[in-house]
């Protein structure tokens, strides 16, 4: 893992650009960003996401290729890039536990889609940037094949069953609204020009 900056983090995106978008165009669809948390400690990161956001705010990147694959989406993993806070041991959805997403991770998360927007040329909807939960729910349509593996109408999200539920909501945030936030966060971000 190494620390970056948003500029650098910037460089890392616009020269992962085209392979990102020659893998998404095979797929016919565009470049996507996932959101989700490690479900781990903070300063706990992993190498299946290609960024990891600590409690305070600090973005690692476990890769310099951005289109590296990594297995951070189920079926989702080419031409995306997946982003996660390092957060949320034993939290349930009762209760977020003692390592909850921070208000820090969420700014951080939200400046990061900000950056990546910009520099993969992105609009920052539902379609193109996604909580776990919402892809777990099938929101972008993509409908990777969660039926094969038992899941009710091939979903298993928080409208379902409620398996992958990574910022579907988060302290202050209403359950469904997580994805919206950061989002709005993201959109507010770049025409601030953060990017």
């Amino acid at each position: 893992m190494r620390k970056v900056t948003l500029m650098e983090l910037r460089e890392l995106a616009l020269q992962s650009k085209n392979n990102l978008w020659d893998k998404a165009r095979a797929l016919d669809r565009d470049v996507k960003l996932y959101l989700h948390w490690t479900a781990g400690h903070y300063g706990q990161f992993f190498d299946s996401y290609h960024i990891n956001i600590d409690a305070d705010g600090s973005v690692y990147v476990s890769a310099n290729d951005l289109a590296a694959a990594k297995s951070h989406t189920y079926r989702r993993n080419s031409g995306a890039i997946g982003i996660s806070l390092a957060c949320a041991y034993n939290a349930t959805t009762n209760n977020f536990g003692l390592e909850p997403p921070t208000p820090a991770q969420i700014e951080a998360a939200a400046q990061v889609v900000a950056v990546l927007a910009a520099a993969l040329d992105l609009t920052i909807d539902l379609q193109r940037v996604m909580t776990h939960a919402e892809a777990a729910d099938n929101k972008d349509g993509l409908n990777p094949g969660y039926g094969a593996n038992g899941y009710p109408d091939g979903r298993h999200g928080p409208e379902h069953s409620c398996e992958r539920w990574d910022l579907w909501f988060f302290p202050g945030v209403a359950p469904g609204e997580g994805g919206n936030v950061i989002r709005g966060k993201a959109n507010w971000y770049r025409n601030q020009g953060v990017s």
